[in-house]
């Protein structure tokens, strides 16, 4: 009896040892070779999709600087200042200089390059890097400074390989994006974050920049212009690094937005804003109080072009915009931000309120007619011009007929008050030079918006730069 006790117990134990040995061997504590885990993560894979498409671009341009000629010699200021007014100011120092960028191969067939507008904006030779170091040069296809976004183009004997486009309409604050560039002319730096909020606005030193991804995402000046990514590899934003101010936050255009400006920039070199016809002001507390409102909201439309579309929508003047193209308008920034984002010839929901009462109207977007230029131009600035080459122009040489020529001013208008006379030449128009008719048509239809205006003029052989408000 005591044998088959012990013969049990042991059988027990040996039972016992056998559990742990299996259990042991089965969590890998005695394994020889432990499980891996695989490293191709979501990030990886996507960056390995996407780093074919991006490049670097370098931008080499010619810097002019006036010194004096004695400069070098170590003078004191005060000498330094006497021999310029006794010699020629004329020395001037040429130098290069090269900025550095990235960008994202959009459509890989016809070479077409989407990068930031500062990063190309000086006139010089564009080369761009491809992923294989392969080097090409670049064309600027078309530019938007307003918008910080440029095409450039490139051709190459082998296809190209391009991203594929994502949808930054339905981004979430808190996914993971992926930042892909040349920060510093470190070639295909990586960085990650997540979206830490959308729709973000900013001012710069000369404009307020409206509607962009921000991101923690780690974006540097070499990285300008490069892809924002999401967790599969789709394009939805465009990394920008015009905000020096920032630390620790980057920020992206929104691709969606982007979108309809490079389809511009691809068919016309520019992007032709879409036009309605309204102007409208904000409504404040006062005016919200006149017009009985509980609080301020919306913008309130003040007049009306005839034969506009808003016109033929049937909007009126003393309307109230609630909201266009499905997003809410609550300010002037707000409203011009949406139309930047419709482009010419699009149908679009407006939502007004009229009479308390709330109705919404359909309207078709288009470009500003030329025929009306010249027209808006007098109610401007008060001025009718013709072509240097027509027959105001005859006394001048055929070197200096580019340009257009003052053949009538409104009486009381701003110009004709400081001493604007007819055969005074505008020669540019902010930043276009205004060689023709249609370049000044063109200048107008596209400043017709802005508070004022900087016109260079010319009398006789003397340049004067002239600051106008419009209207």
């Amino acid at each position: 009896m005591g044998s088959k006790k012990i013969k049990l117990k042991n059988k027990i134990i040996l039972l016992t040892y056998l559990v742990c040995l299996i259990f042991l061997i089965s969590n890998g504590s005695l394994s020889a070779h432990p499980e891996k885990y695989s490293r191709e993560t979501p990030v990886v894979r996507a960056v390995r999709k996407v780093s074919p498409a991006v490049v670097n671009i370098s931008s080499e341009y010619e810097v002019r600087k006036q010194v004096s000629p004695f400069s070098g010699f170590g003078m004191d200021p005060f000498f330094d200042s006497f021999f310029k007014d006794f010699f020629d100011p004329g020395y001037e120092r040429r130098y290069k200089r090269n900025s550095l960028g990235s960008g994202v191969i959009i459509d890989g067939k016809r070479g077409f390059i989407l990068t930031n507008a500062h990063v190309v904006e000086k006139t010089g030779t564009i080369r761009v890097v491809l992923n294989d170091q392969e080097e090409l040069a670049a064309q600027v296809v078309g530019a938007d400074p307003d918008s910080d976004l440029a095409v450039l183009r490139i051709e190459s004997e082998t296809p190209l390989p391009a991203v594929d486009m994502g949808d930054s309409d339905n981004l979430m604050i808190g996914e993971t994006v992926i930042a892909i560039g040349n920060p510093f002319g470190f070639s295909h730096t990586v960085t990650t974050g997540v979206i830490s909020a959308l729709n973000r606005s900013f001012r710069t030193d000369d404009r307020v920049f409206q509607d962009f991804i921000q991101t923690d995402a780690s974006i540097n000046p070499g990285n300008s212009g490069g892809p924002l990514l999401n967790i599969n590899g789709e394009l939805v934003g465009i990394n920008t690094a015009i905000y020096a101010k920032a630390q620790g936050i980057g920020f992206a255009i929104p691709i969606n937005k982007a979108k309809r400006i490079v389809n511009d920039l691809i068919r016309y070199g520019e992007v032709v804003p879409a036009w309605i016809g309204i102007t409208v002001q904000d409504i404040d507390k006062r005016l919200a109080k006149y017009l009985k409102m509980e609080e301020p909201g919306g913008v309130l439309v003040t007049s009306v072009e005839q034969k506009s579309p808003a016109q033929k929508a049937g909007i009126q003047e003393g309307d109230l915009i609630i909201s266009m193209a499905s997003r809410k308008v609550v300010s002037t920034e707000t409203f011009s931000s949406i139309m930047k984002g419709i482009g010419a010839g699009q149908k679009i929901d407006a939502e007004i309120s009229r009479n308390k009462k709330v109705r919404t109207v359909s309207v078709l977007t288009s470009v500003f007619p030329k025929a009306l230029a010249m027209d808006l131009a007098y109610g401007l600035l008060g001025v009718t011009v013709e072509n240097l080459s027509g027959r105001a122009g005859k006394k001048f040489s055929p070197d200096e007929k580019e340009g257009v020529i003052i053949s009538g001013i409104r009486k009381g208008s701003q110009l004709d008050r400081i001493g604007v006379m007819p055969g005074d030449i505008i020669r540019k128009i902010d930043d276009i030079t205004t060689r023709d008719i249609e370049a000044f048509k063109k200048a107008i239809i596209k400043y017709r918006k802005k508070s004022s205006v900087v016109l260079l003029l010319q009398r006789e052989n003397q340049l004067y730069y002239i600051t106008v408000k419009l209207g």
